[in-house]
Formats: C-alpha cells, structure tokens, sequence
C-alpha cells in the first residue's frame, strides 16, 4: 500500500520506509507486559493505602466508641450521685423546716414567760430599770432540767 508520496501507510500506520518485522512485536509485547505489571503493582500499593486506611479509620472508631462508653458511664454515675443528693437534700430542707417551726415554738414559749415571769397575781406587770422584763435563770422553769448536768468542756488536746 504504497501511496504516490511515498509514504506508506498500512493498517499500523507506518511511516515510510519503516518495515514490519516480527522483532518488533515481541518489543511491543514486552513493553505491554512491562506496563501492565507496573499497573499491577501500582493497584496492589493502591489496595494496600486503602486497606490501611479503612484499618486506620476502624482503630479510631473503637477508640471513639471505647471513650464514649467511659463517658456514658461517668455520666450514669453523675446522675446516680446527683439524685442521692438531691435525695438527701430533700430531707435537710425538711429537717430544717421542722426545726425552724419547732424554734420559733420553744421562742413564742419563751416571749412568753418572759413576759408573764413578773407578772404578779393581780396581773400587773413590773418592768426592769432599763424598761425591758427582766426573767433570771433560775426563775424560768425550762432551764431547771439543765441545773444537774455538768459543763461541756473544750476539747484542748484535739483529741
């Protein structure tokens, strides 16, 4: 297929002058087969970055999950120890209502043999040289029971 040129284009598209030999097929071929090793390799290290990722990625997720668990645990222990508090402080606050009512008895009994501690029988009462009734210690009867009891000493020692 010679053309009037004198270029020859065949069905590999020679340039002119150039023959076909047999030679240059195995060139060819082992160009090819260099080729598609090179590509062989290069998706082998290919799978490889990805399967060290996909491994990279799964290590970082158990250790996300591992930390999470520890999290939700101390936060489970938090909300436990947060409701035994408020538990507890539910019953102070009950206990200190009790106990301001029950003081602000034992007051309003007192004011009032305070007030009625100089009374005298036809109910006219004396007041003190400052204006204010005076009641001592031995005269009010809620401090008899404390009469026998010995004094609390500190502790100087600390122990």
């Amino acid at each position: 297929m010679a053309s009037s040129s004198g270029n020859s284009s065949g069905s590999y598209g020679w340039k002119s002058g150039a023959t076909y030999s047999p030679h240059d097929d195995g060139l060819m071929d082992e160009k090819k087969r260099k080729r598609k090793e090179s590509n062989r390799e290069s998706a082998r290290r290919s799978r490889m970055r990805k399967q060290q990722h996909t491994n990279d990625l799964t290590a970082e997720s158990n250790k996300i999950k591992n930390s999470n668990d520890q999290i939700r645990a101390t936060i489970n222990d938090t909300m436990l120890r947060f409701v035994e508090i408020e538990a507890e402080n539910s019953v102070l606050r009950a206990q200190v209502t009790e106990l301001t009512q029950r003081l602000d008895s034992l007051n309003e009994i007192l004011n009032y043999i305070k007030t009625n501690a100089n009374c005298t029988i036809t109910n006219q009462c004396m007041s003190g040289t400052d204006g204010l009734f005076e009641v001592d210690f031995m005269d009010n009867p809620w401090n008899m029971m404390y009469l026998n009891q010995p004094p609390i000493m500190a502790n100087v020692f600390g122990y």
